[in-house]
């Protein structure tokens, strides 16, 4: 029996026939319905474990405090307790974006938690840097967190479409756009910031979990050059770049992404089942 406070704080659904948990979390202005068109492909080797992050989805709404999700630390706390009050073994965790960095912080904090990582078009850092491309310049960037300060709503309305990529079905856009339009926007205005202001690329040699690192080719919120990065800096990486477009490959190309998870995971499968 799952603890009650767990259940209720994330929301927590599991389920799937085998004994090895994948543990799947989801990115910003999404919950954890986004991953509707992967995860039940893995139900029949692996128990599959989902759950909203504070603040969004089903999440108690009450739980979200403004000064312990100032950063992406809080996140990556919340994760940890997750992970050791649902008593698991070690995980397969699957983070999209944000929650991407979340996973590899906790793991650097952890790592007798996890098994694996599987970072779904993560970044360490959204800011163009040097010789480092996260996708955005430091002014263009500023000036789409104020638009977002002023009005959430019609932002989430410009923007999603040129987040998703134009492959996306519309019934799926309209699916994502709902999504991020549930999120309070006093919440959404601080996880923002959290993320889009966040440089974890310091960070990122300390992690002594494998990864996989999954990335779209074409992806203007994190670019396949952010792959190619974490990659590099990464220890014991795998690198999958996805011949898709948009932010949400778990969504406009669920085949894809299942077959770079299996891929990459057909090593554990075979070892959970000796």
């Amino acid at each position: 029996m799952l603890p009650m406070d767990v259940v209720l704080r994330h929301h927590v659904s599991t389920y799937g026939a085998g004994t090895l948990p994948l543990v799947f979390a989801h990115g910003f202005g999404t919950d954890q319905q986004a991953w509707n068109y992967v995860a039940p492909a893995f139900a029949a080797d692996y128990r599959v474990v989902l759950f909203d992050l504070v603040g969004a989805g089903r999440s108690d709404k009450a739980a979200y405090d403004f000064t312990r999700y100032r950063t992406l630390d809080g996140y990556v706390t919340d994760l940890l307790n997750l992970l050791r009050e649902l008593n698991l073994p070690k995980v397969v965790y699957v983070g999209h974006s944000v929650s991407g960095m979340i996973g590899v912080l906790a793991a650097i904090r952890a790592p007798e938690l996890f098994e694996r990582l599987v970072l779904l078009a993560a970044s360490p850092c959204y800011v163009n840097d040097g010789d480092y491309i996260g996708g955005f310049e430091p002014d263009d960037l500023e000036e789409l967190l104020g638009l977002l300060d002023r009005d959430y709503l019609n932002w989430s309305s410009a923007m999603v479409p040129s987040i998703v990529g134009s492959d996306m079905r519309p019934e799926l856009l309209d699916e994502v756009l709902n999504s991020f339009q549930q999120v309070a926007p006093a919440v959404a205005r601080q996880f923002a910031r959290a993320t889009f202001l966040s440089d974890y690329r310091s960070e990122l040699a300390k992690l002594g979990v494998p990864a996989l690192v999954v990335q779209c080719a074409h992806d203007s919120v994190a670019p396949s050059v952010v792959g190619q990065y974490l990659h590099a800096h990464l220890p014991g990486s795998t690198l999958d770049i996805l011949d898709t477009t948009g932010h949400y490959p778990h969504l406009n190309a669920p085949v894809a992404t299942i077959a770079a998870l299996e891929r990459y995971l057909a090593p554990v499968k075979a070892a959970a089942s000796a």
